[in-house]
C-alpha cells in the first residue's frame, strides 16, 4: 500500500534522516531498505511506529498487529514464543485470508526479507530472546473413516464446538463473548473456510493446534494431546470443508482492497 504523496514523502524523509525510528532501536540499527519498504507498503495500516495505529487502521473490524508487543498470532514455534523469520516471511507473502492482511506477492523475496528484518526492530524481544525453534510436525496419517470418527470425538472432547460451532463455522455458543489479550472483541475462526489464515494444507492446521494462536483464547494442545491425536483432530477439521462451499470475501478483505486501490498499489518494474 502507498500513502498519498505528501504524507508518504514527509515520512520517508523523516525515516531516512533517522528523525523517527522504532521504539527501542537506534537509527543505525534500522535496516534502511526494509525501513523504506515498510513506510511504502505497511505503515498505512500498521503505523509508522509499528503500533497498529496507521491512518487506515480504524476502518477494520480486526485491528492491525501492534508489532511493538512481539506477540504474533501465527507461528511455527511454541506458545508464547516469537515467530521465526520464515513465519514472518510466510505471513507477509501469502497474507492472512479472510482478514485485512492481503498477500504481498508483488514484492520480491529479497524485499520481503528486508521487511522481516525491519519488523523485528519494533519489539525488543527479538534482540533479547534466543532464536526460537519450530515445533516438529510428524508425518500425517491417511484420512481413513475410523480416524475421522475418532477426530469427531476429540473435537467434542476438546470443547471445540463451544467457540467454533458444531460444523466449524465459528458460531459456537461462546463465539460472541470472546476477546483478545487487549480486551477487544474477537471472533473464532471459521475452520470450514478455505484457505485458512494459518496456511494451506493439513500441516498448517497441525501447526495451529500445536502452537496456539498468539494473543487470543486459542490455546496450544501440544501438552494435552499426543502427536497422533493432533493429527486425528486435523483430519476431522479438514473434513468440515464441504464440497461445493463458496466463501465470499469478508468485510475486512473488501475494505483492505479498497484501501489498496485508493493508495495506488506499488507498480512493479
Amino acid at each position: 500500500m502507498r500513502f498519498p504523496i505528501l504524507c508518504r514523502g514527509a515520512m520517508a524523509g523523516l525515516l531516512a534522516l533517522g528523525v523517527i525510528h522504532p521504539a527501542g532501536t537506534g537509527a543505525a540499527e534500522v535496516p534502511p531498505a526494509g525501513r523504506l519498504l515498510y513506510e511504502e507498503e505497511c505503515a498505512l495500516c500498521h503505523g509508522v511506529a509499528g503500533d497498529g495505529e496507521g491512518m487506515a487502521a480504524h476502518m477494520f473490524q480486526v485491528r492491525p498487529r501492534d508489532f511493538r508487543r512481539g506477540v504474533f498470532k501465527f507461528r511455527s514455534t511454541p506458545t508464547g514464543s516469537l515467530p521465526t523469520d520464515e513465519d514472518l516471511f510466510r505471513t507477509i507473502r501469502r497474507g492472512l485470508p479472510g482478514s485485512a492482511m492481503l498477500p504481498q506477492d508483488h514484492l520480491t523475496e529479497a524485499e520481503v526479507r528486508s521487511l522481516v528484518a525491519y519488523l523485528k526492530t519494533f519489539s525488543p524481544r527479538f534482540a533479547a530472546e534466543p532464536p526460537p525453534t519450530p515445533v516438529p510436525i510428524p508425518p500425517a496419517p491417511a484420512p481413513v473413516a475410523a480416524l475421522l470418527e475418532r477426530g469427531r470425538q476429540l473435537y467434542r472432547d476438546m470443547k471445540c464446538p463451544e467457540c467454533h460451532g458444531p460444523a466449524g463455522r465459528g458460531d459456537g455458543d461462546s463465539a460472541g463473548l470472546l476477546k483478545d489479550d487487549l480486551g477487544r472483541p474477537l471472533r473464532p475462526a471459521d475452520v470450514a473456510r478455505r484457505p485458512l489464515k494459518s496456511g494451506d494444507g493439513p500441516e498448517a492446521i497441525y501447526r495451529v493446534l500445536a502452537t496456539g494462536v498468539g494473543g487470543t483464547g486459542m490455546p496450544s494442545y501440544l501438552d494435552a494431546l499426543t502427536p497422533e491425536e493432533l493429527w486425528t483432530l486435523v483430519r476431522y477439521v479438514e473434513s468440515l470443508r464441504l464440497s461445493g462451499m463458496v466463501d465470499v470475501p469478508t468485510r475486512d478483505e473488501l475494505v483492505a482492497r479498497h484501501v489498496v486501490q485508493m493508495h495506488q498499489p506499488r507498480r512493479r518494474r
